[in-house]
């Protein structure tokens, strides 16, 4: 099997190296950077791999499976330069941009029918990602098996059922890194001003939301009952909760999450706007 990577960035990097991790040899990808400072780094840290400044017949040649990793402002240029060399080519085309949609990909690419959209977010980065993934019925079961065996090497997957829930994956999952960012710096304010050095206040605020995330995977209860069974009553957990709910902070999360996704759907009508 061979993959083409258009982009050589952060994301690219994390999947190839998951990848490489996993077994595959670095020979067998071949990427599409145009920064020779990137290329540089890529070919010190994957020795074998293929570089390439432009997106050209050799780059592309063999491929199963493109991995379209540039950003969403740059996908139509990248695709009109792909087009040629995947047209009438078996291989799949996999979009990690966000917004990017399929008939607008497909259109760029010429007709090209092989399509897979995913939404990975940051932590696929350090491999504890997750993606959620859609494809028409125009790629069959080896296809999506394609696309999937890249996203696993950052994270977990998720099949979608239909391409705009990705824009809910986008408001969940694509964004979420920044909400529990905003959680941790919140916590670590509080640590500080309760009279905690920088060092510990950080500490305090990573490690209980590390092992309460870890908790939460470990038992078979919901969330919400893992939250009854820390808050006694008149308890401290009790009067913490009572403030957050005061200040209705569930409804506004849900909210915020909400008004991701409905700016997800908004710039995948700007950014498949030919004019």
């Amino acid at each position: 099997m061979t993959t083409t990577f258009i982009g050589g960035g952060n994301m690219a990097t994390a999947l190839i190296g998951g990848l490489v991790a996993r077994g595959r040899a670095a020979a067998t990808f071949s990427v599409v950077e145009p920064f020779a400072a990137q290329r540089e780094k890529l070919a010190a840290r994957f020795p074998g791999i293929g570089l390439h400044a432009g997106c050209d017949a050799a780059a592309v040649a063999g491929a199963e499976l493109v991995v379209l990793a540039v950003k969403p402002q740059q996908m139509r240029a990248a695709a009109t330069a792909l087009a040629p060399h995947v047209a009438g080519a078996p291989a799949v085309v996999l979009s990690i941009a966000a917004g990017i949609r399929l008939a607008d990909l497909g259109r760029w690419l010429g007709g090209h029918p092989r399509l897979v959209r995913a939404m990975p977010n940051t932590p696929a980065l350090v491999g504890k990602g997750v993606s959620g993934v859609f494809a028409p019925p125009t790629v069959d079961a080896a296809g999506r098996a394609l696309a999937a065996a890249v996203l696993e090497a950052g994270g977990e997957v998720i099949w979608v059922p239909d391409e705009p829930m990705l824009d809910a994956v986008t408001g969940v999952s694509g964004s979420g890194p920044a909400y529990v960012f905003y959680f941790l710096e919140a916590l670590e304010q509080a640590a500080r001003e309760l009279g905690f050095a920088d060092g510990d206040a950080r500490k305090l605020a990573y490690a209980t939301f590390a092992g309460a995330v870890a908790l939460a995977q470990a038992s078979p209860e919901p969330p919400a009952t893992l939250r009854a069974q820390v808050t006694s009553k008149g308890g401290t957990t009790e009067r913490a909760v009572a403030s957050l709910e005061a200040d209705a902070v569930k409804a506004k999360i849900v909210a915020a999450v909400k008004a991701a996704a409905e700016r997800a759907r908004e710039l995948g009508d700007l950014l498949g706007n030919d004019g």
